[in-house]
């Protein structure tokens, strides 16, 4: 099967996107319902509604375990959020971030084969959040968390796995972590470096930060160096000491080593890689104090922490979360897989060790075509979601 990239076309396509086209293809929204079933004639309807659909209320009555064949909800994804953390838009409410969560459902059809539909909830509070999915639990068989602001992302998605039996993710922290980890193995074989010997900064301490800085030593790097708008975060650092029980001192407990303090200079000094997660910008004075033939991947949209070509005087590879560029980190590599295979092998958890197992079969797909400009396969591959699936739902009976 041949590889499918992003052509020069596909990039002058996207640079040159007009308003007017924009708004026509949202016109009415990006997401209809279509029916399995004929409804032609009197008996179509006779058997997809009364009364023929009476026997299937009462097999399910008598027998709630069917529903899970007998209806759509067991393997239905809904993208939640509440319009806190929109892209880079901010909080702008649940009405504004609908087209987004539309999007989102409309790319689990596309890459997953997964029906899909955005639920937009008219509250931040995370226990209102956590009440209305557990009401509507019969109706859905997953949760995609979507654009929830930190820290609350962090509380809400960990009460949300506990209060439902069935898989919940926040794509926002999972899915960007998982693929910066493929996109991580790829880069560090192009380096001929060892994976596991890596020396990473994380730039951001936000959802996506936190997450990829879990993964990574999930993934048995040892030496990963968070920063976020007050510097290094290290353990004795008086905001992060004074609160214990917060994301940040929880995260400072695992990770920078050699206790690094600081800011960008002190954590970038003799560092391999740096990973921006956030809206800060990385000073060029700054990559040059990383060793030689680094590793930057500056993924904040629409603007990453450095441009490309400033990156490329001194990392050996970049990658963005943009499309005009090389080596896009794009979470569309990782959440359909994710889900479906989660779904697929009826896993009540999406765990540490089914992200992993994704993070492998991405990196896997671009291992025989790697190059410094080709690090991930590109979202449009068609083989990437069966193969997340594949590796996610074996990592399921492990």
């Amino acid at each position: 099967m041949s590889i499918e990239t992003t052509t020069p076309t596909d990039l002058e396509s996207a640079a040159t996107l007009s308003e007017e086209e924009i708004f026509a293809s949202h016109q009415g929204g990006k997401l209809s319902i279509a029916s399995t079933v004929p409804l032609a004639t009197k008996r179509d309807l006779s058997i997809a509604y009364t009364p023929g659909v009476a026997q299937v209320s009462r097999a399910i009555h008598a027998d709630p375990k069917l529903a899970k064949t007998l209806t759509w909800a067991e393997r239905l994804v809904v993208v939640v959020s509440d319009g806190t953390a929109v892209l880079g838009l901010g909080d702008i409410g649940p009405s504004a971030s609908l087209p987004v969560m539309e999007g989102k459902s409309a790319l689990f059809k596309a890459f997953g084969d997964l029906d899909s539909i955005p639920l937009v909830l008219n509250t931040t509070d995370v226990d209102e959040i956590v009440e209305t999915l557990v009401r509507l639990r019969p109706s859905f068989g997953a949760v995609n968390l979507e654009d929830v602001s930190a820290p609350r992302c962090f509380e809400l998605e960990e009460k949300l796995i506990e209060a439902l039996d069935c898989p919940v993710m926040h794509d926002d922290q999972h899915g960007t972590a998982v693929v910066v980890l493929a996109a991580l193995t790829g880069a560090a074989k192009v380096t001929e470096r060892e994976l596991t010997g890596l020396r990473i900064v994380v730039s951001g301490a936000g959802a996506a930060g936190v997450a990829v800085a879990e993964i990574l030593l999930a993934a048995g790097i040892e030496d990963v160096v968070v920063l976020d708008s007050r510097g290094v975060i290290v353990k004795d650092r008086a905001d992060i000491a004074a609160n214990p029980d917060s994301k940040k001192a929880e995260l400072a407990q695992k990770s920078n080593p050699r206790a690094l303090s600081g800011g960008p200079a002190e954590a970038l000094l003799g560092a391999d890689v740096f990973i921006g997660v956030s809206s800060s910008q990385l000073a060029e004075e700054h990559l040059k104090l990383m060793n030689h033939s680094s590793i930057v991947f500056a993924l904040s949209n629409p603007d990453p922490e450095v441009l490309p070509e400033v990156a490329s005087k001194y990392a050996a590879v970049v990658a963005t979360g943009r499309s005009d560029f090389p080596n896009q980190i794009n979470n569309v590599l990782a959440f359909p897989g994710i889900f479906r295979g989660a779904l697929d092998a009826g896993a009540r958890r999406i765990t540490p060790a089914m992200k992993l197992a994704a993070a492998r079969a991405i990196a896997e797909l671009a291992e025989p075509e790697l190059s410094a400009d080709y690090i991930v396969p590109s979202p449009l591959d068609p083989r990437v979601a069966p193969a997340v699936s594949a590796a996610v739902a074996a990592a399921v009976t492990e």
